[in-house]
């Protein structure tokens, strides 16, 4: 990593890739993007410590994670590890689950959009081993170090509207933890660790768009948060067990309450 950030992100999205469909060599038809992409704008040819943003979805597509689902909520069960909270409302149910990944998210993150009639798309099996895979070609192809973060689209609790977090990553710093530091004031900093790589994926949404085709952003500033190896990828990022202070819903709370009541006799 280099010395310190940047004052200065530039963040740019190739148009050109085109429908991928299962079984599609992702990373060939990347760098094949990228390539063309500098060919017509020179001035965005890969750099080292550049960060490659790749929407969920074309990494679902290619792996094959395009399933048959007359019923959406049957596709959200089988992905579902534990159920957080529910919410009834005018347009059904909404789930709030913690899924494979040990992500939680409304839907298990399953979705139907961008997807032909009577299928939906499941999250990649393993996220950051895609986004290995995705570096590996990269570098092979340009000769350059990069990061890739793999983003997918969430709500978050207290906040309207959605926003692109990283569900992978690959050569990025994904957290910058700032304990032990001080402000300008000279006070020590206790509880300070920045989100790095979730930042990075809603700042490539700003130019990918959720409608727009162009599902590869490149971020240039970031080289600081480049690392030489792959590093432990976006999993770091998941907060589990004790550190989960939200685990249940309301009402999930209030049964289990209850049911252990009723158990203690």
């Amino acid at each position: 990593m280099t010395s310190g950030p940047t004052d200065e992100l530039r963040v740019w999205a190739p148009d050109g890739l085109g429908e991928v469909r299962p079984g599609d060599d992702l990373p060939t038809l990347l760098v094949d993007l990228l390539r063309a992409d500098a060919a017509a704008r020179p001035d965005r040819a890969l750099a080292d410590g550049d960060v490659l943003v790749l929407t969920s979805k074309v990494v679902s597509k290619a792996e094959g994670r395009v399933v048959a689902a007359a019923d959406r909520e049957q596709a959200i069960t089988d992905e579902t590890v534990r159920v957080v909270a529910t919410r009834e409302h005018a347009a059904g149910v909404t789930r709030i689950v913690e899924n494979r990944l040990g992500l939680v998210m409304a839907a298990a993150g399953v979705d139907a959009s961008n997807t032909p009639d009577g299928t939906v798309l499941l999250l990649p099996v393993d996220p950051d081993t895609s986004a290995r895979a995705v570096r590996v070609a990269v570098a092979a192809a340009f000769g350059v170090r990069v990061g890739v973060v793999v983003s997918d689209t969430a709500g978050r609790p207290w906040r309207q509207g959605v926003a692109d977090l990283a569900i992978g990553a690959a050569g990025v710093a994904v957290l910058d933890d700032l304990r032990g530091q001080v402000d300008s004031f000279g006070r020590p900093l206790t509880m300070t660790v920045t989100a790095v790589a979730d930042e990075i994926a809603a700042a490539a949404e700003l130019v990918k768009g959720k409608a727009a085709g162009r599902p590869l952003a490149v971020v240039r500033g970031l080289g600081h948060v480049v690392t030489v190896d792959d590093g432990p990828g976006a999993r770091v990022l998941v907060r589990t067990g004790d550190d989960d202070m939200f685990r249940q819903g309301s009402a999930e709370a209030y049964a289990q309450g209850w049911k252990d009541a009723v158990e203690r006799g």
